[in-house]
């Protein structure tokens, strides 16, 4: 048996088992027991791995390896989403760099440009992810437009639009004049900015009781070119004689009614509002009720259009200054106030969105959502946790008709076809330049593509041959769960129900598993303009996948957002250092030390079953097979967090710091029958314990793994860790023993108490202590039984346990139920040992007033950065937590 090195590489050992796992097929699907089918959530082609893709890969991998390991049909699908707008927006900007404009070359010559970039970037985040150590099926990747992708998109289309599910509409929609496209509600940026509010004069076509003119209030005055109403609330009595009055539209002299409307409140600005229904949500609907007038005045580039004089040409922020030193000229500007408001700006390209009336393709919701609706509410299909699921029932609820259609050229063109003869039109599986009706040949295409997220709607049957009836189709859908982000509930998983119910009568996924947002440090969102972005891969150069990965899960909980804690140069923007993500690697070498160390004492190992041969031994049995009991469980219900926390609690905690620290004695002085057993039990220990945290730390565990001889019990029955058997809970049930346990976990709480005093008071670990232990006659009877092990591992001379007094020169220390009191007798000064505490706690008070007034001086408070107060306030909390130590320590010398 070759030697484990000194050392752990992650850099060497994790691209070699990658290349290994893959050249032995163990990342294609597998055969088993009930079906663990997932889908990658398609990341841009074009795009590159961020944190919110790696924790996502992580849980997913986590899934992925366990029920692989549990004899389950595994198959994970990767695939990547064409993303119409970014690599639009990427491939234009690249043309207009080389001094080319996409508008000269032509839509069909763009379309080759923007699979040329997909060609030469598309690669990255697929080669990021497979460097992560995902066990995807690589060889089998999808994309959203790919031939046999868009024949299903395209049958989606033409379905629904048969059906009566699809139709086109003129609606108010979020329009981005830089993209030139629409924008879907879901995927605009709210922002909160600095503004005004413009009051402005309209004058009335004939004076009401006196009254000459009204004063609307309005945050975007270039609009008012648009106006074809005023609307006032009806719950407000002063304007109700104005209501039936016309005004007379400063500018373009058009009139124009005042009519009541619950949409307005009263209370904002001066009660009249400006009704531009081309150009307001809320106006348009309006505007629909009470049968007014629809003018854009806004062109795709949101530039004013013909007709309004020295206004056209002008864009929305040359306007609005224009607008208002118009009616400020003519007396007509009655005052600005300042304002604070929310403004929706473009995803991608973060533009401030128009509200634009245009013509659009939509998808009617109201025959999908019922269903879709009650899936949830049934637990058909379940969300982890479960609060996501008054988000999604709450967004259904509201939920409004589907604007599907996309003013872009790079994507799934709309499949409708127009004959400009006759005026026939249809959607179509296959594209026509002859009219069917006419037999005309002047037929022309929708230019139009569609929203992203109706190609991506169809991702866990589409990727699986759908509209065939294929036999991945009938073995692996439903999938099993559905790994993803808050962000996209409305825009993605709620839609791949209503979909996937329409078309296979089957629910997509029985799962929905949604992660915390990953913020930065300091609690802001990671963004490469504020610096504070982390990249993964450069996680993994630091510190290895496993490492980076194993914090990730450890970060999971209950919570909304998690903080990650990195280091970043602010100058450079360079990555600094990760804490945890150290310490997660501390944990891997951790795993690699302990193992190594058993592995360099199996000197004459023979493969046998393990067997309690001391309390040690049946305790760590016992605990062994609770821990995979507990994993286990957490990770059929995807509580991946605890799982993480717990197992590494378990194995540095409970397997290291303890059971192989026991195990020396009979390793290396035990009898020939002595060392053969505990062999046989670390080897077992380690077999089980590397398939617990396989999953979640695949490359350190395989290596281990590979590294040890066969457990015996269960000999090694594969030729990878990760196709190997998970531990059964069934089968280690007969370990358990809870007595063993309980009397154990006694002793350990003597031993821990006596090390710990030991260090306090800086004494020699060879040093033996006398050992009193107050407790109960039952406690006092298991330790009893113990003595032998704690006087060994404690280091203690003489033991005591059950009513006893404390001696004199002995030092108390409580622990739940028992006072242990150590005798130091002549090893410390006492007197001097209590002076120098004295000393301590008279520095630590000290410290901790200087803290507590600077805490409590409000001018600190109100000027300093919330993390520099958060920093006192725990610096605050451990002075208060040592002076209480060194208080008890010093009234045991008193």
């Amino acid at each position: 048996m070759e030697e484990m090195p000194k050392t752990y590489d992650p850099q060497e050992r994790e691209p070699e088992l990658i290349q290994k796992w893959m050249d032995a097929g163990c990342y294609q699907r597998s055969k088993g027991v009930g079906d663990c089918t997932v889908v990658i959530p398609p990341p841009n082609v074009t795009g590159i791995l961020h944190m919110g893709h790696a924790m996502d890969d992580s849980i997913q991998d986590a899934i992925v390896r366990y029920n692989r390991m549990r004899g389950r049909s595994t198959r994970w699908i990767l695939g990547t989403d064409h993303a119409g707008i970014a690599t639009q927006t990427k491939v234009d900007k690249k043309l207009k760099s080389e001094g080319v404009s996409r508008l000269k070359i032509g839509r069909e010559k763009f379309i080759d440009a923007c699979w040329d970039w997909t060609h030469e970037y598309g690669g990255t985040i697929v080669s990021q992810i497979k460097r992560m150590g995902c066990s995807i099926d690589f060889s089998d990747e999808k994309f959203t437009m790919s031939p046999e992708f868009s024949r299903a998109v395209r049958k989606v289309f033409c379905d629904w639009y048969h059906d009566g599910l699809i139709y086109r509409g003129k609606r108010i929609v979020n329009w981005c004049p830089n993209c030139t496209t629409a924008i879907s509600d879901d995927e605009a940026e709210y922002r909160d900015e600095k503004g005004h509010l413009w009051f402005m004069r309209y004058p009335l076509v004939e004076p009401v009781d006196g009254v000459e003119y009204i004063t609307v209030a309005t945050t975007r005055p270039e609009t008012m070119l648009g106006d074809t109403g005023v609307a006032v609330s009806p719950s407000d009595p002063e304007k109700a004689k104005l209501v039936g009055a016309n005004v007379m539209l400063p500018i373009v002299n058009r009139e124009i009614p005042i009519f009541s409307d619950w949409h307005v409140d009263a209370n904002y600005g001066t009660g009249f509002v400006k009704v531009t229904p081309a150009h307001d949500p809320n106006d348009y609907a309006m505007g629909q009720a009470h049968d007014l007038e629809q003018i854009n005045v806004f062109d795709e580039h949101a530039v004013v259009v013909e007709g309004y004089g020295e206004f056209s040409g002008m864009s929305r922020d040359e306007c609005r200054e224009a607008i208002v030193k118009w009616f400020d000229e003519h007396g007509l500007l009655d005052h600005i106030e300042e304002l604070d408001h929310s403004v929706m700006h473009c995803y991608r390209c973060d533009t401030a969105l128009e509200p634009w009336l245009s013509e659009q393709w939509f998808v009617a919701v109201d025959k999908l959502k019922e269903r879709a609706t009650e899936v949830v509410k049934s637990g058909e299909v379940k969300f982890h946790p479960a609060r996501w699921t008054d988000t999604y029932l709450t967004w259904m609820d509201n939920l409004k008709d589907w604007c599907i259609s996309r003013q872009l050229w790079w994507g799934h063109r709309i499949p409708v076809f127009y004959c400009e003869d006759c005026g026939w039109s249809d959607a179509l599986m296959e594209d026509t330049d002859v009219c069917p009706k006419c037999g005309g040949h002047h037929v022309h295409q929708d230019e139009n593509v569609l929203d992203t997220w109706f190609s991506s709607q169809l991702w866990t049957f589409a990727t699986q041959g759908w509209p065939d009836d294929t036999a991945e189709l009938e073995a692996h859908h439903p999938t099993k769960v559905l790994v993803t982000a808050r962000d996209i509930i409305a825009l993605w998983v709620a839609r791949m129900i209503m979909s996937s119910l329409y078309f296979t009568d089957e629910v997509p996924f029985h799962d929905v598993f949604i992660y915390a947002t990953i913020l930065a440090k300091d609690g802001s969102r990671m963004s490469k303009s504020k610096g504070n972005g982390v990249d993964p891969m450069e996680l993994i150069k630091m510190y290895g996948a496993d490492a980076m990965r194993y914090n990730l899960l450890t970060l999971i909980t209950n919570n909304q957002d998690v903080k990650f804690d990195a280091d970043i140069d602010k100058q450079t923007k360079k990555l600094l250092g990760s804490p945890r993500t150290e310490q997660a690697r501390g944990f891997v070498t951790k795993i690699w030390n302990a193992s190594r160390f058993v592995q360099m004492n199996l000197d004459g190992y023979a493969p046998g079953a393990p067997r309690v041969e001391t309390p040690e031994d049946a305790w760590m049995l016992s605990r062994l097979a609770r821990a995979v009991s507990e994993a286990t469980e957490q990770l059929e219900t995807y509580n991946l967090g605890d799982y993480a926390r717990n197992i590494q609690s378990f194995f540095r905690g409970e397997v290291c710091d303890w059971y192989i620290e026991l195990c020396k004695g009979r390793l290396l002085d035990g009898t020939p029958e002595e060392k053969l057993q505990v062999q046989r039990n670390l080897v077992y220990v380690l077999d089980v314990s590397m398939r617990l945290l396989h999953p979640v730390m695949p490359f350190v565990t395989e290596s281990v793994w590979d590294a040890l001889p066969a457990s015996g019990l269960d000999a090694h029955d594969a030729e990878f860790l990760m196709v190997a058997k998970w531990p059964e809970p069934s089968e280690l049930a007969a370990f358990v023993d809870e007595k063993a346990e309980g009397d154990f976990e006694l002793a350990k709480r003597v031993i821990s108490c006596v090390r710990s005093t030991r260090a306090r008071y800086r004494l020699s670990p060879k040093a033996e202590l006398d050992v009193a232990v107050r407790c109960g006659e039952a406690e006092a009877a298991v330790l009893a039984g113990q003595e032998g092990f704690i006087k060994s591992v404690g280091r203690v001379s003489e033991l005591a346990c059950g009513d006893v007094q404390k001696a004199e020169g002995a030092v108390s220390v409580a622990d739940g139920t028992l006072e242990i009191f150590v005798g130091l007798g002549g090893l410390v000064d006492l007197a001097a040992e209590g002076a120098r505490l004295k000393k301590e706690l008279a520095k630590a008070e000290k410290d901790l007033a200087s803290v507590e007034r600077t805490l409590g001086n409000q001018g600190f408070v109100a000027k300093a950065a919330p993390e520099v107060i958060e920093k006192k306030r725990a610096q605050a909390a451990e002075l208060t937590a040592t002076i209480d130590q060194l208080k008890s320590q010093i009234a045991d010398f008193e």
